[in-house]
């Protein structure tokens, strides 16, 4: 019995992490459902510096019954140019009681190892007459730029839409997560540059070293001593058949003279 109850707990982990890519899935095609909504006719919109902040008396709270959803889209690995403008849809749903506006979508980047501490405010986009009527789902884009001098590598998203239900202002946060900030100016940045000339310079040392031997080997070859057939092993022969005979006891005679 303590066997199967030390293995039960395993057992319901393993599961859960099989299960977790499909939850994804299934998470994944409902914000593409969310990206198909159409935005809310008359939302008429207007760009805010990036200094500008949404002015509040204190921390806003999500209304009842208003859920979001985010999507980048064609940007599944939600990569974010430094300099460039990065686009992404806000889907909004009102199962609330009351039409909500929707006032501004705003967002700040942060370091991912502490939330306190700041990349950068974001674009603050404002809306106008961008109104949201009970049972109703839209969608909202929202255009960020990142400073070009942010370093590049993974930071935290976190973006906010507010609204107004009654005149009264309220807050959801509709992403909280990983970005991969790059450089500017297509696939080759100055990483990419480095790793191809460090690999360009070690083929060449490779393709040197490589030609070295082969010199050396062509040098031995051309050094080597050539056997010749000369007379000598055939007197050698000769002297071993003509051993015991009058022929060779005079040879040795004429040796020793």
């Amino acid at each position: 019995m303590a066997a199967i109850r030390v293995w039960l707990p395993a057992l319901l982990l393993a599961f859960l992490l099989a299960a977790s890519p499909l939850v994804q899935v299934a998470r994944a095609q409902s914000e593409e459902e969310a990206a198909t909504a159409e935005v809310v006719e008359g939302a008429d919109l207007g760009i805010v510096s990036d200094d500008t902040q949404v002015s509040s008396d204190g921390p806003l709270s999500p209304a009842p019954g208003v859920e979001t959803i985010c999507v980048f889209p064609k940007n599944a690995g939600k990569i974010v140019p430094a300099g460039e403008e990065t686009e992404l849809l806000v889907g909004l749903q009102n199962e609330g009681e009351s039409t909500l506006n929707v006032v501004a979508i705003h967002s700040t980047l942060h370091l991912p190892f502490d939330h306190k501490m700041y990349g950068q405010n974001l674009t603050v986009q404002n809306f106008f007459n961008a109104s949201v009527p009970v049972s109703v789902q839209a969608t909202f884009p929202y255009t960020f730029v990142v400073s070009k001098f942010l370093q590049p590598g993974a930071y935290d998203l976190v973006g906010y839409i507010v609204y107004e239900i009654d005149q009264h202002p309220y807050q959801n946060v509709f992403y909280n997560g990983t970005v991969e900030v790059v450089e500017a100016g297509g696939l080759l940045s100055v990483e990419s540059v480095f790793l191809i000339t460090l690999g360009v310079a070690l083929l060449g040392l490779f393709g040197l070293w490589a030609y070295g031997q082969v010199q050396q080997l062509s040098k031995k070859t051309k050094k080597a001593p050539k056997v010749e057939l000369g007379t000598g092993t055939t007197d050698a022969n000769m002297d071993e058949w003509l051993e015991g005979t009058s022929f060779a006891q005079g040879s040795k005679s004429k040796k020793k003279k």
